[in-house]
């Protein structure tokens, strides 16, 4: 059991270290350029936000349509943390995370109580209330005009891609690590039956509370990075529409699944960049995928599976790999 263990974290340290160190390598080498960079560290962003809705959507059941508040509250806090305070920049980001946490333990202490499209509702409206206070808020974010903030992320694409995929890389590893605790059990125990799981002494808007908390603590983190790579946030990132693209991201990849949102953040982000030459009309894309996914697969591209390394690597071992080419060269 134990060389087990070590075989598996084996494993998946030299997947996470190569996940960031080779594209990182081929955009300091000049292989992949600052163009290709660019879209890889917008879409790692994308991922993690993702992420984040997964976390409420996915893992505890429920259906927020305010994320992106959040993101824009964690992009402020940044800017107000580092240029107002002068807190060292790893600083503010984590302080920016530990503030959006707290703004969504304040909207989701009285909302969580509802379920259903009303929680969607109450939540989408809380997200629209902080975009108007941010554009009011002049003097603190620049009203409608968003304010600037040019850092090394935005220099360098190098640096972008290291930090981006770093951060991504170890949210997936912690979400993961908690989902397959014991106090995971008892989240996706709220999420497939509140009932069930009530009459055997969890407390079901404790658990609530701790995800909704955790995915705007991870939606902070993403707009802080969105802001360090952008150089610049205004209000109209709070507003629901970038919500729906973040929820449409986790509905394509599989509700539950984080390695789907993930692989449907990167996808579909490259997808919308290789489709510019359609200009306006590529926006048609999001809702045309949306509609062949929901009519062919409705439970989304890996549903509530997650892509396992280390099966994936038993597989290999056992010869799967063998007898799928052999299969395939038979037919």
């Amino acid at each position: 059991m134990k060389s087990k263990f070590l075989r598996n974290t084996l494993i998946l340290t030299v997947v996470s270290v190569l996940a960031v160190l080779v594209p990182t390598v081929l955009s300091a080498s000049g292989i992949m350029d600052a163009y290709v960079s660019g879209i890889l560290s917008l879409a790692g962003i994308y991922a993690i936000m993702a992420i984040s809705v997964n976390i409420i959507s996915g893992i505890t059941g429920q259906l927020s349509l305010g994320q992106a508040g959040f993101m824009a509250l964690g992009a402020y806090s940044t800017i107000l943390l580092n240029s107002n305070a002068h807190l060292p920049l790893w600083m503010a980001v984590i302080l920016a995370g530990i503030i959006t946490a707290f703004f969504g333990f304040l909207i989701g202490f009285p909302t969580l109580k509802l379920e259903g499209d009303y929680l969607a509702i109450v939540t989408l409206a809380f997200g629209e209330i902080i975009r108007v206070v941010l554009v009011n808020l002049k003097q603190w974010t620049g009203g409608p005009n968003g304010k600037s903030f040019p850092t090394i992320l935005t220099l360098s694409p190098t640096v972008a891609v290291f930090t981006v995929l770093s951060v991504l890389v170890l949210i997936i590893i912690c979400i993961q690590n908690i989902i397959r605790s014991s106090y995971g059990r008892a989240v996706l125990a709220v999420r497939e039956d509140e009932i069930a799981a009530k009459s055997c002494g969890i407390s079901v808007f404790k658990y609530k509370m701790t995800g909704f908390v955790m995915a705007s603590f991870v939606a902070g983190i993403g707009g802080a990075l969105y802001v360090m790579y952008v150089g610049f946030i205004k209000p109209e990132q709070a507003a629901f529409t970038k919500s729906i693209d973040y929820l449409i991201f986790v509905v394509l990849g599989g509700m539950g699944s984080m390695t789907g949102s993930v692989l449907a953040a990167f996808v579909l982000t490259y997808l919308q960049e290789g489709l510019r030459f359609l200009q306006n009309y590529r926006l048609l894309f999001y809702p045309v995928v949306l509609i062949f996914v929901m009519l062919f697969r409705p439970q989304g591209l890996l549903g509530t599976k997650e892509f396992s390394f280390t099966g994936t690597f038993d597989w290999i071992r056992d010869g799967g790999l063998k007898k799928l080419l052999a299969k395939r060269c038979g037919k």
